[in-house]
């Protein structure tokens, strides 16, 4: 049975600390989530579980956010919620999670989301000492350190990754201002006051329906993370962060970040009693297991196992969503495949480093911008994928209906 992407959102990104830091996840989750059923016309009843991708679940975002995001939002207790971790690849899992509930026949309309508010729940906050079971069988570093291995395996210079981080800036501002993302992203109310110089879109004045006005609620509906002022010779200046000799810096890896992102996901007999018009299906998915030290490089094969799932090749992909965790990553995923000559395809609007990568939230992030490039181009399959923590990746396959 064929699981179809209905509709997919998500919240413009904030900067850490920036202008969604006063928010806490819950509620940001709740107005993605009220978003996506607004726009897909459905009643929040009609759906059956809410799959919730966070990665630092504590303090805030614990309690399973999952449920604690469908109850911020409104929606009818009947509606059961949970939350998911697998690191980076969080709502990507979810993804998979919905998909194959409704393959099996036990669920009929699933929200697939993610949320994580590095400013508010920093990350790493809910991790403790590794067992020695583990660090006597491998040797588990800092994924920056990781990230540092890629390169050096690769033979990828800090010259050569500035310059794919500066394309990322450069292809996320001009998505903007193409307006790429305003049919994704859901404008999010914001507690008041605002943070200290956020960027907010404001209607200062509506009526109070008795002649007078109040101020209105301060409206967040773009992303404040692409640096439009960066340069070869800024990203050049960087020091690097993890190794004295090495080249890996703030600038060639993916922003820390707020937000929060939802997909619809239904089955063919759903979409008909519901009368909802599918966008898109999941075609395959693929899970990768990899060296923990490495850690960073398994993209290249869960993209060949999520691809072999869905019965197609690398030729018929068009748009590839490689989360951008570090440029390191990309380049060796890039390598690794023979994409060199198709580098256009690859995060055409930006990715983690000029987006930010907001972790448990990019798997249903990146889902959203894929569907929405995939119509742009008119063309039939995407490819999404990320590398996960302690040496894992994930990667899905959506086809355009």
């Amino acid at each position: 049975m064929d699981a179809y992407v209905v509709d997919a959102v998500r919240s413009p990104i904030g900067r850490r600390n920036g202008t969604l830091a006063g928010m806490r996840g819950d509620d940001l989750a709740a107005q993605i989530l009220n978003g996506l059923v607004e726009r897909a016309r459905i009643e929040p009843g009609a759906v059956d579980d809410v799959q919730m991708g966070c990665v630092t679940q504590i303090g805030e975002q614990g309690w399973n956010i999952g449920r604690m995001a469908v109850m911020a939002a409104g929606w009818p207790v009947e509606v059961s919620g949970t939350t998911v971790d697998r690191q980076c690849g969080s709502s990507m899992q979810t993804n998979f999670n919905a998909a194959a509930a409704i393959a099996a026949g036990q669920l009929d309309v699933v929200v697939s989301a993610g949320v994580e508010m590095m400013s508010r729940v920093p990350m790493g906050s809910n991790g403790g000492d590794l067992s020695s079971l583990v660090t006597d069988r491998f040797d588990i570093v800092a994924q920056g350190i990781s990230a540092e291995l890629l390169a050096d395996e690769w033979h990828l210079s800090r010259e050569a990754l500035d310059e794919y981080s500066l394309a990322s800036h450069r292809r996320a501002a001009a998505a903007i201002d193409e307006g790429k993302f305003e049919r994704e992203i859901v404008p999010v109310e914001l507690p008041e006051p605002a943070p200290p110089g956020a960027s907010t879109s404001n209607s200062l004045l509506q009526a109070d329906g008795g002649g007078g006005a109040v101020a209105a609620p301060a409206v967040f509906a773009v992303d404040e993370t692409p640096r439009r002022d960066t340069s070869a010779e800024a990203l050049a200046a960087l020091k690097p962060a993890f190794r004295p000799d090495g080249v890996v810096t703030a600038g060639n890896a993916s922003q820390i970040v707020d937000g929060a992102a939802a997909v619809l996901v239904a089955g063919e007999a759903a979409c008909n009693r519901l009368g909802l018009e599918p966008r898109a299906r999941f075609a395959g998915f693929g899970l990768a297991g990899v060296d923990p030290t490495r850690m960073l490089h398994g993209n290249p094969e869960a993209i060949r196992r999520a691809l072999r799932r869905a019965g197609i090749g690398l030729d018929d992909v068009s748009v590839f969503e490689v989360n951008e965790a570090f440029a390191s990553v990309v380049l060796q995923t890039v390598h690794d495949l023979d994409l060199g000559g198709r580098l256009a395809d690859v995060n055409p609007n930006g990715g983690g480093i000029s987006l930010g990568h907001p972790l448990g939230a990019t798997g249903a992030r990146v889902t959203a911008t894929l569907v929405n490039e995939l119509e742009r181009r008119g063309t039939r399959y995407g490819v999404a994928s990320m590398c996960v923590g302690f040496g894992m990746a994930i990667a899905g396959v959506v086809e355009r209906l």
